[in-house]
């Protein structure tokens, strides 16, 4: 049984939005992707994903959003990532990346980039959210409460996804060791034309082709967009074409 029992409001909003999505008109927005996890059964034919590896909460939204009903709550005085249903992983726990050219050094990623990685890096489950929706009864709540880890444990979506019983849960389990990946959360070197390297943004939130800044800086949700499934990655804009949309070659 679902322990999620909807309020109206959200029942109709819902049957909308599953409506627009049996109809496969949900192209550019998140449901029906790998992001919508009260859909991931029916996308993937199974019975395993909501509800049993995690707990289904009627709505692909409040994973990362504070459910509208609970109003203009401050989730980070219950230890969230502030204006996010989602708590903050330990930031001391990252390695980032680093080299003797990199001009803006940063020691922890910024809030935005610790929304993302408080699910990829591998250390939370991906139910775990600061707020619950209305009508929700842990007591009914039988799931797993796995997290996007490749380990071989009961903890770990690896369990099953490890190539072999289902696709590989490791190329999502990024870690904490981001040494290897682009670098986050630092000032962006193309503003005001300082760096000869980088092209200057097209405006205060980023470039014309959907490539963002963040506070001027450079985090996860720069390259990818979660919200649109239809390019390959979630990349903002063409493989080809994403990284010279900062750097001058």
């Amino acid at each position: 049984m679902n322990p999620f029992q909807p309020k109206k409001s959200w029942t109709a909003a819902l049957a909308a939005a599953l409506l627009l999505w049996g109809l496969n008109v949900h192209s550019g927005t998140l449901l029906g992707s790998k992001h919508d996890f009260t859909g991931l059964n029916k996308r993937a034919g199974v019975v395993a994903m909501p509800t049993v590896a995690f707990s289904d909460l009627g709505s692909p939204c409040v994973y990362c959003h504070i459910p509208p009903e609970k109003g203009n709550v401050d989730s980070s005085k219950l230890g969230g990532n502030k204006d996010w249903n989602r708590f903050l992983p330990a930031t001391n726990a990252y390695d980032l990346y680093d080299s003797r050219t990199l001009d803006n050094k940063v020691r922890t990623p910024s809030p935005i980039s610790l929304l993302c990685l408080s699910c990829h890096d591998g250390t939370m489950a991906v139910d775990m959210t600061v707020f619950k929706p209305n009508g929700w009864r842990s007591s009914e709540d039988a799931a797993l409460h796995l997290r996007i880890n490749g380990a071989d444990d009961t903890m770990s979506c690896g369990k099953c996804h490890n190539g072999r019983v289902a696709h590989n849960i490791a190329i999502k389990h990024i870690g904490t060791d981001l040494t290897n990946d682009h670098p986050i959360s630092m000032t962006y070197a193309g503003l005001n034309h300082k760096d000869p390297d980088f092209r200057s943004p097209d405006g205060p939130y980023g470039f014309d082709n959907g490539v963002k800044l963040y506070d001027e800086k450079v985090e996860c949700a720069t390259c990818h967009n979660v919200h649109n499934p239809d390019v390959t990655l979630l990349l903002r804009t063409s493989a080809d074409r994403l990284c010279e949309t900062c750097h001058i070659k």
